[in-house]
């Protein structure tokens, strides 16, 4: 049995797909998973003003490890990738747009 017209081609991705749309899900998702990491690098920053280069070296690197770990991690990108697919294939059949949930952190 064939598969449907078009089946080969879904799973292709596209540059753009590759190095933009995917990778910006990836940095959502990673933000929403390091939150507590980004909270407090936030309120590190908020509370020390100019200086927070200085004092928020700590808050930072945490910051940082977290989530470079999740960008480093070729799991985590497949995760990302079959997301990305199946709302690219949901928007073909449907010529309707997933709004993206804006996260509510100031980083």
């Amino acid at each position: 049995m064939e598969p449907p017209p078009g089946a080969a081609e879904s799973s292709k991705l596209r540059h753009v797909e590759k190095d933009i749309l995917i990778p910006q899900i990836m940095r959502d998702r990673a933000k929403e998973l390091c939150s507590d990491k980004v909270q407090a690098f936030t309120k590190c920053c908020q509370e020390t003003g100019l200086l927070m280069v200085v004092k928020c070296r700590q808050e930072n690197t945490a910051l940082k490890d977290c989530l470079v770990g999740y960008y480093s991690d070729p799991l985590f990108y497949e995760e990302c990738k079959t997301e990305y697919l199946k709302q690219r294939e949901e928007y073909r059949a449907t010529g309707i747009k997933k709004k993206r949930q804006k996260l509510t952190s100031n980083v």
